[in-house]
C-alpha cells in the first residue's frame, strides 16, 4: 500500500494507473494486486510472495537500467576513493 501511494505521489494518479493497466503488464499487475488482497486477508507470506513475483514481472525492463546505474557509481570521484580497498603490507606484520 505504501509503494502504491508513494508512486501516486511521485508520478501522479493517471500515470500510475496507465502504468499498471497496460496490456503487456496485466500479468504482473494481477499478481501484485492479488498478493495485496491476500495480505489483507491475513495470509502475509503467500501474499508477499505473490506481490514480489508481480513486482519483478512489472519492473523487469527497469532492472538493467538500475544495474547499469549502480555500475556507473564507481565513476564518481568521491565514491571511487571510498570503495578502493588497498591493503598495505605494513598492517599485516
Amino acid at each position: 500500500i505504501l509503494f502504491l501511494s508513494g508512486l501516486v505521489f511521485i508520478i501522479g494518479f493517471r500515470r500510475t494507473f496507465t502504468f499498471f493497466f497496460q496490456r503487456p503488464k496485466l500479468k504482473g499487475t494481477s499478481f501484485f494486486f492479488g498478493g495485496l488482497i491476500i495480505v489483507l486477508m491475513r495470509w502475509p507470506i503467500l501474499g508477499m510472495l505473490l506481490e514480489a513475483y508481480g513486482f519483478i514481472t512489472l519492473f523487469r525492463s527497469f532492472f538493467p537500467v538500475a544495474f547499469g546505474f549502480l555500475g556507473s557509481l564507481s565513476n564518481i570521484p568521491l565514491l571511487s576513493q571510498v570503495s578502493r580497498t588497498d591493503v598495505s603490507p605494513r598492517g599485516l606484520q
